[in-house]
């Protein structure tokens, strides 16, 4: 596989609302990578607009925590 560079994951920007980072693409675009994929292991990130691809460079510990999100809210009940 070729890639285009290989960047530090410092060097991306998160978005936490839609849980991926990004990094700018030469052809105006931007490489995007799901913070779930990191967690899996993947560390290609691709453009979606061109063929364009990075390699992230990181450590699964650094990456922020996974937020657990609760199935079901508590309701208080009087009796």
């Amino acid at each position: 596989m070729s890639f285009y560079d290989e960047i530090e994951i410092e060097d991306m920007t998160y978005d936490s609302a839609l849980e991926i980072y990004h990094y700018p693409c030469p052809c105006g675009d931007r490489f995007e990578i799901a913070i779930a994929d990191l967690r899996d292991g993947e560390e290609v990130a691709v453009c979606p607009s061109c063929s364009l691809m990075i390699k992230v460079i990181f450590e699964v510990d650094d990456l922020p925590k996974e937020e657990k999100k609760e199935d079901a809210q508590k309701v208080a009940v009087a009796t």
